[in-house]
């Protein structure tokens, strides 16, 4: 998941990634992986009271991935958390790819 990857690639860019078919030596994961892993998009979570959050994370976390980075850059408890757009509240075992949401996309967030 997003959480893992960002504690250990936080600084890691695309022009610095090992050559092709080598092993990461770091968590021993192929060069493969990690470019999969580059393309992660922002997601930015508004609560309308005076709070905006920017959250990296990839397209393949589920919605209960991106409440528990958006916990931890808050403070808030992720089960506390309630991601909507428009009527739509997402669910948190399905997907960002499977909901469509993309890089930039702006989020209703709500606290229960």
């Amino acid at each position: 998941s997003s959480i893992i990857f960002l504690k250990q690639f936080v600084s890691l860019s695309y022009e610095s990634l090992p050559e092709e078919g080598s092993q990461c030596p770091v968590v021993g994961a192929s060069e493969k992986f990690l470019r999969e892993r580059v393309d992660m998009i922002e997601v930015v979570c508004n609560d309308r009271l005076g709070k905006k959050v920017r959250v990296k994370c990839n397209p393949d976390d589920t919605i209960g991935d991106l409440k528990k980075l958006i916990a931890a850059q808050t403070g808030t408890r992720a089960e506390k958390i309630r991601l909507q757009k428009w009527y739509n509240i997402f669910k948190d075992h399905i997907t960002l790819d499977d909901y469509e949401i993309k890089d930039g996309m702006g989020l209703e967030l709500y606290y229960n």
